[in-house]
């Protein structure tokens, strides 16, 4: 587990780079904003970029304070740290720690205020694979068996016939992509705007022209094009978007506190992989919600097993570092937890033996950084050693 926020590679970079819109034009990419568009864009993502609502319901849950105060101090490259030099030195503007429900520590940083909202990046993608398995509760997807094609007829007679939904949930579809964003002709760079066939989403169209290069379910590649498709075939199965069945699945009955908004694509479809901002508190309710089994308030909205089965080992080996394994769109370690994951530091990470949700939301100078990646790890792991003992 440790290893999953240390090594994470460039990979974790989204699609809608090529593909999101801007309410304004001559908008600077979000990938190369100023210290000062960080702290003030990342959390009004809706007056910048094109949003969908996910609409809260008329019920809160609550997230009572812990009896207990969490008190830290853990040592790191021979000096001390404590809870506020983490948040200063890693450029955090939330921390929420969740022991059985309660909080233990909230914090803020950046400027920012309880009720402000925060980007995700690719944290999205585990809400997507929530979604999936919320269509597989309501029967409208039959089974992580059926082929993409069902959904997405389009992609039929392309690297994607026989490509199953397990498959594409574990980033092993075997379809050649590139996700290199220093090469401009990259997948990624292209995907959304190259080609413009009518009734046809332009990455749909840009997808089903790739070749296959590996046999399906045999090597793990991340590709964030595929998270955009199975965000579609859930809109798709449940003919409603994504913001609306987040809300329907999630937000209104798990109690979110805050309306969330969720990034569209050129097309006017929420990005399946990418940009979701909502509040920290309901971050830790959504990592809450994953921890009490997809439950709320008694209801299952996911079937039995489904989160054990989407933040378990589903792959191993291919393009992930070596110790880390992979779910249905969760990052998995070998000590028990398990984390949903976005560039510039943003993380859930859920250790359930423990009964814990730690949220951090950051605005790290680089989309991806080892040594900052390192530091939080060893900060997670020092709130985890703490925790045990309240």
């Amino acid at each position: 587990m440790r290893r999953i926020i240390t090594c994470l590679v460039v990979a974790l970079l989204p699609l809608w780079t090529a593909n999101a819109q801007p309410l304004k034009p001559n908008t600077p990419s979000i990938l190369h904003w100023t210290p000062e568009q960080q702290r003030e864009g990342y959390r009004s993502i809706e007056t910048i970029y094109k949003t969908a609502t996910i609409a809260r319901g008329e019920t809160v849950r609550a997230l009572g304070k812990a009896d207990r105060t969490l008190e830290l101090s853990y040592t790191r490259d021979g000096r001390s740290w404590t809870i506020d030099d983490f948040m200063r030195g890693f450029n955090a503007s939330g921390l929420m720690v969740l022991k059985d429900g309660k909080v233990l520590v909230e914090r803020y940083g950046l400027g920012r205020q309880p009720q402000d909202r925060w980007i995700s990046f690719s944290i999205a993608k585990s809400v997507t694979s929530t979604l999936v398995g919320a269509a597989i509760q309501d029967g409208k997807i039959k089974s992580l068996d059926d082929p993409v094609t069902l959904y997405i007829p389009e992609l039929k007679g392309s690297g994607y016939d026989g490509v199953n939904l397990r498959q594409m949930l574990t980033m092993s579809s075997g379809v050649k992509w590139n996700e290199d964003y220093s090469d401009p002709d990259a997948d990624v760079a292209r995907s959304g705007t190259t080609y413009n066939e009518p009734g046809v989403n332009p990455i749909v169209s840009y997808m089903r022209r790739l070749p296959r290069v590996h046999e399906p379910g045999s090597t793990f590649h991340y590709n964030t094009g595929e998270t955009h498709l199975v965000g579609m075939v859930v809109s798709k199965a449940t003919g409603k978007s994504l913001a609306d069945y987040a809300s329907e699945k999630i937000w209104k009955p798990f109690g979110m506190e805050r309306d969330a908004v969720w990034m569209l694509d050129g097309a006017g479809h929420e990005l399946g992989g990418c940009c979701i901002s909502m509040t920290v508190g309901d971050y830790a309710r959504f990592g809450q919600f994953i921890l009490e089994g997809g439950k709320a308030r008694g209801k299952a909205m996911v079937p039995d097993g489904w989160v054990a089965e989407a933040t378990g080992q589903r792959i191993t080996g291919g393009a992930l570092p070596q110790g880390i394994g992979y779910g249905y769109f969760w990052w998995v370690g070998s000590s028990g937890g398990f984390s949903a994951l976005g560039i510039f530091g943003q993380s859930v990470t859920l250790f359930p033996a423990d009964r814990l949700v730690i949220v951090v939301n950051s605005a790290w100078p680089r989309a991806t950084d080892r040594d900052l990646s390192a530091g939080r790890s060893a900060f997670l792991y020092a709130v985890r050693d703490a925790a045990k003992g309240l």
